[in-house]
């Protein structure tokens, strides 16, 4: 299958429900995509209507799952809810972390995401980037980040067997107490031994509000769009935030949003 064009509208497609029209690269082929940016299903981008950057996406030559013997093949272009029902249907284990939390497979390890100390890679065994195969040892990554500068086509699950339904309950349990609006998940990662949302509701800013965005009452860490929110209001949330915790806890919070000017 052949690479193309896809023109994406960003106010639909994105989670966060803003952004402009853009025609994006679907590759189908693996090769040097330097030029690009690859944004997966953009479940934790906030995307200028100004922005001149060109944007790529996996297509379906890379949604696939394949077992052999003890490993799990898995294409980047696989949803994560495709992933969890086949771990359930095969009795794999440790995956269960994967429910209600969106994206494709790209996107979930190249920010190593997860939930409290789950993570993807706790149970990456490789990856599959241009240049082939690469183990987790020779890949630099921590806690909602990783190092890789080249498109990931593949990931390697270890198998375990013993797919664990109460572990299900718990993860499911967890995610329903997020806010249920457009939103990119948490907006910042938890500095070391605390948690963003706490030092948000700390300097006062939990519910704030401008225009259509805010910082939701249910969720202190979720950047929320009750409708009409902009790019720009969404900013002027996400730098209040920061200098406020900033000057109240002398800490510089961090982004997990990945916002593109």
């Amino acid at each position: 299958m052949q690479n193309s064009i896809r023109t994406i509208d960003f106010k639909k497609y994105s989670s966060i429900k803003i952004g402009p029209v853009l025609d994006v690269l679907v590759i189908n082929e693996i090769g040097d995509y330097s030029d690009y940016q690859i944004i997966g299903r953009a479940n934790n981008l906030l995307i200028s209507p100004n922005t001149n950057i060109k944007f790529a996406i996996l297509g379906e030559e890379f949604d696939y799952i394949k077992q052999e013997e003890n490993l799990l093949y898995v294409g980047c272009a696989t949803t994560s809810g495709k992933l969890l029902t086949y771990t359930r249907n095969n009795d794999i284990a440790n995956l269960e972390f994967l429910a209600k939390l969106p994206g494709n497979l790209g996107g979930l390890v190249k920010m190593n995401a997860g939930l409290k100390s789950w993570e993807m890679f706790n149970y990456i065994h490789s990856i599959k980037t241009k240049d082939g195969y690469v183990k987790k040892e020779d890949i630099n990554y921590s806690y909602r980040e990783t190092k890789i500068d080249d498109i990931v086509y593949e990931v390697v699950f270890n198998i375990e067997h013993g797919f664990c339904k109460e572990q299900l309950k718990e993860f499911n349990k967890m995610r329903d107490n997020q806010p249920h609006v457009p939103s990119a998940g948490s907006c910042f990662k938890n500095p070391k031994g605390d948690f963003a949302g706490r030092l948000i509701q700390e300097v006062g800013l939990k519910g704030i509000k401008k225009g259509d965005m805010s910082f939701s009452e249910q969720h202190a860490n979720f950047l929320v769009n009750y409708g009409d929110g902009t790019f720009e209001d969404a900013v002027y949330l996400i730098e209040k935030v920061k200098s406020k915790v900033k000057e109240q806890f002398n800490i510089d919070i961090e982004e997990e949003i990945i916002i593109y000017k």
